[in-house]
C-alpha cells in the first residue's frame, strides 16, 4: 500500500499538536533564551560581535555538515568577519560557494523583519548554487523545482535496494504551496516564536520546493525566526550544531512525522528540547569568547606586530597541532628567521611558553 505522507492529508496545511505536553518546555527554552541574551548583553559589544561571528561560523559549517558538504571553518570566518566588517586576524579568502550560504545566513537573521518572499528565497537558492550545479548534476536554480524534475524523493541504501525516506508534493502543486507558507510566515501571529520556527522549519521541509538546498534553507528559516524570537539579529547560539551532533534523530523524528497523521507534537518537542540544548551548549561558546578577551587583556599594551597578532588569533580560535617555528613562518608567509624573533619575543612577553621535549622540533603552546 503507498504511504501517505502529510501533505496528502484532507486539511493540510493545518496542523495540529498538544500544547499542554509542549508548556513546559516553552517555558523553559523561552527562559534559557533570556537568560543566554542577558548575559551576553552585559558583556558589551565588542564581545558580543567576536560570539557573534564564532555562532555564525559554526552556524554555517554544520548546516552544510548535516547534507554531507564539508567547508572550511577559516574560509566561512574570513567570509562572515568582511560581512560583518570585523578585523580578524588570519583571514583567507573564501569561494563564491562560501560567500554563496554565508550571505544567505546573514540575509536571513540580519534581516529577519523582512517578509519572506519567492524572491528573497530564489536568491537565497542561487548564492547556495552559484555555478546552476549540485555536484555534477545541473539543476534549476532560483525556481521552484520543475515537473520534468520528477518526483522529489529522499532516499538512502544501494541502488535497487533503495528506501523512500519521504516524497515531496508534485511540482504542479509547489506554486499553491508556497503562497500558503509564505503567507502564514509572514502573518502577525500570537503562536510563541520558537513554535513557529519549528513549524517553518517543518512545513518547509515537506513542502521541499528546490531540486536541492532545501534542508539548507529550511535552517536558514528556523534561524530567521529564532531572530524574530530574540529580537535581535546576532547570533549566540547554534541550532544547526546542535541538530549536526543529533543528525540521526533529526532525520528519523522528521521521518515519522511525515507519516504520522497531522499532530506533529513529536517533532515539536523534540525542536524544543533539540533547541534547549544548543542553548546549553552556547555556554561553550561564551566560555571560548571570555578565555580570548582575558588573553588580549593579559597582553594589554605590549607592542605586538600583524604577524603575532595573526598567530595569536589562530591559536585562540582552535590551531590543530602544536605551533612550531615553520608553521608560524607559514602561516604568516615570513622566514624562518622572522618567525622565531617573533616567537621568542612572545615567550618574552609571557604569551607563548616552550613545550617541554620535543627533540629537534621545538613546539610552543599559549599562556592562559
Amino acid at each position: 500500500m503507498k504511504t501517505k505522507y502529510i501533505h496528502l492529508e484532507p486539511d493540510w496545511p493545518t496542523l495540529r499538536w498538544a500544547t499542554d505536553e509542549l508548556a513546559v518546555l516553552i517555558a523553559e527554552t523561552r527562559h534559557a533564551q533570556g537568560r543566554l541574551l542577558g548575559r551576553m548583553e552585559a558583556l558589551g559589544l565588542r564581545l558580543c560581535s567576536e560570539a557573534d561571528l564564532a555562532v555564525m561560523t559554526d552556524e554555517v559549517v554544520k548546516s552544510s555538515a548535516i547534507e554531507g558538504e564539508i567547508l572550511d571553518m577559516q574560509q566561512v570566518r574570513s567570509s562572515l568577519a568582511r560581512r560583518l566588517g570585523i578585523d580578524v586576524g588570519g583571514a583567507v579568502p573564501s569561494p563564491r560557494a562560501v560567500d554563496g550560504i554565508v550571505e544567505m545566513m546573514l540575509d536571513a537573521t540580519r534581516n529577519f523583519a523582512q517578509p519572506l518572499t519567492p524572491e528573497r528565497l530564489f536568491g537565497w537558492h542561487a548564492a547556495l548554487f552559484p555555478t546552476g550545479r549540485s555536484g555534477m548534476r545541473k539543476i534549476t536554480v532560483g525556481a521552484w523545482r520543475p515537473a520534468e524534475a520528477g518526483p522529489m524523493q529522499v532516499v538512502s541504501g544501494p541502488i535497487g535496494r533503495e528506501r523512500v525516506h519521504f516524497e515531496a508534493p508534485d511540482a504542479r502543486r509547489l506554486a499553491i504551496e508556497m503562497d500558503a507558507f509564505l503567507e502564514w510566515f509572514n502573518a502577525s501571529s500570537a503562536m510563541d516564536p520558537v513554535i513557529k520556527a519549528g513549524l517553518a522549519h517543518f512545513r518547509f521541509v515537506t513542502v521541499h520546493p528546490f531540486e536541492d538546498g532545501n534542508g539548507r534553507i529550511a535552517r536558514a528559516i528556523a534561524d530567521m525566526a529564532l531572530a524574530c524570537a530574540d529580537g535581535r539579529p546576532e547570533r549566540f547560539y547554534s541550532m544547526s550544531s546542535q541538530i549536526e551532533v543529533e543528525r540521526r534523530t533529526y532525520y528519523e523524528v522528521l521521518e515519522a512525522s511525515q507519516k504520522g497523521g497531522l499532530d506533529i507534537t513529536p517533532w515539536l518537542k523534540w525542536f524544543l528540547e533539540c533547541l534547549g540544548r544548543a542553548l546549553t551548549r552556547a555556554e561553550t561558546t561564551l566560555a571560548a569568547v571570555l578565555r580570548k578577551a582575558h588573553v588580549w587583556q593579559r597582553i594589554g599594551t605590549a607592542p605586538v606586530n600583524e604577524r603575532q597578532r595573526k598567530v595569536i588569533n589562530r591559536l585562540l580560535d582552535g590551531f590543530e597541532g602544536r605551533l612550531t617555528t615553520s608553521k608560524y613562518a607559514k602561516l604568516t608567509a615570513c622566514s624562518n628567521d622572522t618567525a622565531l624573533r617573533d616567537i621568542q619575543s612572545l615567550v618574552a612577553q609571557g604569551v607563548l611558553a616552550r613545550n617541554e621535549g620535543g627533540g629537534r622540533s621545538v613546539s610552543y603552546r599559549m599562556l592562559e
